[in-house]
């Protein structure tokens, strides 16, 4: 086994001695107030979001995305009070980044009214060309379901890829085949690195050319502050541990066992300002205003239970994912439903991409019926009237 712990806080067989300031006694105490502290912050701003669980087609993915705080604060405080079990925690916590990117895309559409509504805004329309989105050599090319389920399939795609990414590092640190921060082709860590970073990079890339299709509708949810909250905390703790990989490599930091500690030690402290960043990106006080109003429905409190079980429910993920990677749905765009007696967004119609929208008119007449597992599924026949107006 090799006989160092990688900066992400993998195994390993040396004595925890002589590690420096990050592995004193005061180092795990400020580490503990730090992540105690989020955890009461992030905490609070969930049960606030369970409580006034008024429009919960948004607020399922808002919950899944404030529970990052958490995972990463609380994994990272375990990781420097049990070194040896370190690489188990760091596992978990990369994890769920990629099912935050994931949810966060989920809630953006949600804002927006599902993917009908979006195509009937954005359908047959000129791709934006920008170059900060990459979208400047795009000529000719205009927005479809197609490309939505690019956008969702780019974010589906990490949350499979960084599991399995986590289990290899796992196994192959066990038999010494890692190495983290050795750039060597011998070695697992030059693979997983290259893996990840093209995996995450189309995720926030299918993130980029959404938010540039759609910035100007999502604009009143202000989706500069949600992205930047969600984007740093993914991106900052791992550019934070590559940069120290990188000064043990060139000596300045003497031992990846530290390295590991910096890191956690750094993790701890951002999660509560991370926490702040959060709650003020998703603040619980616009669906506790729609309180049995019309724009939302009153949910007891006594539901509260009920509601965090629907959110940490991931079988939607799955179905997502069948879905979105299925042949038979690549030319279907799908509206999200929320059953009445169920708080968990279900997958309930998909519609014809031809008739999102016919010469710019907006609605849409039903056709034809089916079911799909256990989901329903109305077909819309592009020859049908979509217009009140012609049905007149």
């Amino acid at each position: 086994m090799d006989d160092s712990m990688n900066v992400s806080g993998n195994i390993t067989s040396e004595p925890m001695n002589e590690l420096g300031w990050a592995d004193s006694q005061w180092a795990r105490g400020i580490t503990g107030i730090f992540t105690w502290a989020a955890l009461f912050v992030t905490c609070h701003q969930i049960f606030q979001h369970l409580r006034y669980y008024t429009v919960p087609e948004q607020q399922l993915w808002i919950v899944r995305i404030l529970f990052i705080v958490p995972i990463y604060g609380f994994c990272s405080w375990l990781s420097i009070l049990f070194p040896y079990y370190a690489v188990y925690f760091d596992s978990v916590r990369s994890c769920y980044e990629a099912f935050v990117i994931y949810n966060f895309l989920r809630l953006c559409m949600a804002y927006l009214g599902g993917e009908t509504a979006i195509l009937a805004e954005i359908n047959g329309k000129p791709v934006n060309r920008s170059c900060l989105a990459g979208t400047c050599c795009l000529h000719n090319m205009v927005y479809s379901v197609g490309f939505l389920r690019f956008c969702r399939q780019a974010t589906l795609q990490f949350c499979v890829v960084k599991p399995v990414a986590a289990a290899v590092t796992i196994i192959l640190e066990a038999t010494g085949k890692f190495h983290q921060g050795d750039w060597s082709p011998q070695y697992g860590y030059f693979y997983i690195t290259i893996v990840y970073n093209i995996s995450i990079s189309m995720a926030l890339y299918a993130l980029v050319l959404f938010y540039n299709a759609t910035h100007v509708l999502l604009s009143k949810y202000h989706p500069v502050l949600k992205f930047f909250s969600i984007k740093s905390i993914v991106f900052l703790s791992f550019w934070q541990g590559l940069l120290l990989s990188i000064l043990v490599w060139v000596h300045l930091i003497k031992r990846t066992e530290s390295a590991a500690l910096y890191q956690n030690f750094l993790i701890t402290i951002e999660m509560f300002m991370a926490a702040i960043l959060l709650a003020a990106a998703f603040p619980y006080k616009v669906y506790m205003d729609q309180q049995a109003g019309k724009l939302g429905r009153g949910i007891p409190m006594q539901k509260i239970a009920v509601h965090l079980k629907d959110t940490i429910n991931h079988h939607d993920v799955v179905n997502d994912a069948i879905q979105n990677f299925s042949m038979v749905y690549q030319k279907y765009a799908r509206q999200e439903q929320l059953d009445e007696d169920e708080v968990q967004a279900d997958e309930r119609v998909l519609y014809d991409r031809d008739t999102a929208i016919n010469n710019g008119k907006k609605g849409l007449q039903q056709h034809d019926s089916f079911i799909v597992g256990n989901e329903k599924a109305t077909l819309l026949n592009s020859d049908d009237s979509v217009n009140d107006e012609d049905d007149d």
